[in-house]
């Protein structure tokens, strides 16, 4: 069963700022009652009688310490930046795994946490943004990607690995080599938009059938991985349960937020090894 910490952050701020709304309406009137009768009734009020009778129940002190925290947490996390770890290497070189990345939630509009509806539009995923949105089969899963097609666009991926969107030819410049799982691995630069960024191709390696294309709908947006060859993105993901031109598909309403930044990286924590700063910065 998948945590859905979003849901229990609200549940929380809901709880705690209930105890404390009770508190205020209901027993810190009859504290006050209390003492003023006990003030009234003796010459020289015991200042231990005193504390004990002002003392708040144990729920409503721990609710009312809790809800602000909580509160701030809850408007940071849902309307402003949300930090998420990488725990693939789909996005390389882009993004290694082990990442604390950053990601703006008021980038494609404010949205109600947990309902996820868009009540303030903002602005739209452009081609070339690295994107967090909730996997289309499974909400309760968190991908990251890069957008490469957005509403109306057509995409192609072709058997040589060349992506065309609209027709034409997404260009390429060879970077060089580095070693990959089977062989070697080759690095590009390419242009997405007004985003220059790394791609990785594992020259062996072809999953999809030829010259594929797709059609990208209204309110829909085509994702791919930065590393070409070893992500699980818009070009494979299959489900019956999915209308056939909407396969591939993110919709706008699974849409987390705009990843800016790497803020931290921490490969393997089980190992014991210390998190490290060295790729902190912009993630283009």
């Amino acid at each position: 069963m998948t945590l859905n910490f979003p849901l229990l952050l609200v549940i929380a701020v809901a709880v705690c700022g209930a105890l404390a709304l009770v508190d205020l309406v209901l027993f810190a009137p009859r504290r006050r009652a209390a003492i003023s009768a006990y003030q009234g009734s003796v010459a020289e009020p015991d200042p231990e009688v005193l504390d004990k009778l002002n003392k708040e129940p144990v729920l409503v002190e721990y609710g009312k310490s809790f809800f602000p925290v909580l509160f701030i947490v809850l408007v940071l996390r849902s309307f402003l930046v949300e930090p998420f770890q990488i725990p693939s290497g789909s996005m390389k070189p882009t993004l290694e795994v082990g990442d604390f990345i950053l990601v703006n939630k008021f980038a494609y509009g404010i949205r109600l946490p947990v309902l996820d509806t868009k009540v303030i539009p903002v602005g739209d995923p452009q081609r070339g943004d690295v994107m967090v949105f909730r996997y289309p089969s499974d909400p309760n899963i968190n991908y990251i990607k890069r957008v490469v097609g957005v509403p109306g666009d057509k995409i192609r991926y072709t058997s040589d690995k060349r992506l065309y969107i609209n027709d034409q030819l997404v260009a390429q410049q060879l970077l060089g080599e580095e070693p990959g799982s089977l062989g070697s691995v080759t690095l590009f630069k390419e242009k997405l938009g007004d985003v220059e960024h790394l791609i990785r191709q594992e020259m062996t390696r072809y999953r999809i059938e030829p010259g594929r294309e797709w059609q990208v709908p209204a309110g829909h947006y085509f994702m791919m991985g930065d590393n070409r060859d070893n992500s699980n993105d818009s070009r494979y993901w299959n489900d019956p349960r999915i209308p056939k031109e909407l396969l591939g598909m993110v919709p706008d309403r699974n849409i987390v937020g705009k990843a800016f930044a790497v803020w931290m990286s921490w490969p393997d924590p089980k190992l014991h090894n210390l998190p490290n700063f060295s790729r902190v910065g912009v993630i283009h």
